[in-house]
């Protein structure tokens, strides 16, 4: 008889958006391994008896996104720590009989300032994270596992506070009056919220305090390079696009499907910028 290829699949609803068919297609084919990844509308009604039943409906594992992150971490069997401590799963895989959840979106965001921004976490260096939502909270995570200082700036500072409470020490919220105060001291700024993503609102910042050997991050990848990044490279600072999180990210579940850690290549990264810019043409 012949071995069932492995399949994993994108969960969301809607979901017909989403690159990662693209993404791991490529890495399939450039590493001649026999697999198939596909894209799974799932309505919030239907998801958890999706889920918990993935090996019977024919998958390995698979890719988490809006809205289900958060109920998929509630029906997981286990997690591994950044799921835990993020409180979102993005990852499942099938282990030992058990269902299992990560949050690959942490070491996305690390793996792409490693990539993009080579030496980025100087000694006793210091981060401020515009946003409180889920991008913020895998950003706060993977900064804090790597010893930085995080001050967490939002529009409600409430919010801001609760979830650097949630980490503990070293972190600290903010609202947006705070900037001028923070960015002198500032080695990495980053980006986490949805404005300046194609049609949203622009953000607009006042880089003139920011230190000049600071880097600067925005997760949003639709433009390629928004407003605030543009801004931040005409003043000769290290900017790092969402791009590579998307593509850094993704490689995590790959390794768990399908038992071979992928490479985001050129030709990878420029297929996927191709693409954005052929169905977003202000990008």
């Amino acid at each position: 008889m012949t071995a069932t290829l492995p399949r994993a699949c994108v969960m969301g609803h809607p979901i017909a958006h989403s690159r990662s068919p693209m993404i791991h297609g490529y890495w399939l084919k450039t590493l001649r391994i026999a697999g198939a990844y596909e894209l799974k509308d799932v309505t919030p009604e239907a998801f958890p008896d999706f889920i918990t039943r993935l090996a019977a409906n024919g998958y390995v594992g698979g890719n988490i996104t809006v809205p289900h992150k958060e109920a998929a971490y509630r029906l997981v069997d286990r997690r591994d720590e950044a799921a835990e401590t993020v409180g979102a799963v993005n990852t499942v895989w099938l282990q030992a009989g058990l269902l299992m959840g990560g949050n690959s979106d942490t070491h996305g965001f690390i793996a792409n300032l490693d990539d993009r921004a080579p030496r980025w976490d100087v000694a006793d260096g210091r981060a401020v994270i515009l946003g409180a939502g889920g991008a913020a909270r895998s950003a706060a995570y993977g900064l804090k596992t790597r010893g930085l200082a995080v001050s967490l700036v939002n529009r409600t500072v409430a919010r801001a506070e609760e979830l650097a409470a949630h980490f503990g020490s070293g972190m600290r919220g903010y609202s947006y009056d705070a900037l001028p105060h923070l960015l002198p001291d500032t080695d990495l700024f980053v980006n986490c919220t949805s404005r300046g993503m194609s049609g949203k609102e622009p953000l607009d910042i006042d880089f003139g305090p920011l230190k000049r050997s600071a880097v600067v991050y925005d997760v949003v990848y639709v433009p390629l390079e928004t407003q605030f990044l543009a801004k931040a490279r005409s003043r000769g600072h290290r900017t790092v696009d969402g791009l590579g999180m998307l593509l850094q990210q993704a490689g995590f579940g790959f390794q768990k499907w399908f038992g071979a850690m992928p490479k985001v290549t050129t030709e990878l990264r420029e297929m996927i910028e191709a693409d954005i810019r052929a169905k977003t043409p202000t990008a």
